[in-house]
């Protein structure tokens, strides 16, 4: 019993070390507007995901339409543009839907 605690203990602190490792240098600064939904923290997990999966919606779509039209080879360039702005709009989307707006640094 005892021995299941301490492992418990260890585990949580294991991965609180390695919560400190994670790159957020390229995430926007959360501004939030009224009250948000979730802590900033949860929103932008939440909305990364997002993000992510319409990242890859886009992309098989964009390859379906390239089938469809009868291009052999669809252009890597422009399936990618396509599908980062679609990420964009998606995390912006959900992001305004948790109660924040998101700052960019430039």
């Amino acid at each position: 019993m005892v021995v299941g605690i301490f492992r418990a203990l260890g585990a949580v602190a294991m991965m609180m070390a390695l919560a400190g490792c994670i790159d957020h240098a390229n995430e926007p600064v959360l501004l939030a507007i009224g009250v948000p939904v979730n802590p900033a923290a949860v929103a932008n997990s939440i909305c990364v995901t997002d993000g992510n999966a319409m990242y890859d919606e886009a992309r098989k779509q964009y390859e379906l339409r390239a089938q469809l039209t009868g291009y052999a080879q669809a252009d890597d360039l422009e399936a990618e543009t396509i599908a980062r702005a679609a990420a964009h709009r998606q995390y912006v989307a959900c992001i305004s839907g948790q109660g924040y707006r998101p700052l960019y640094a430039n």
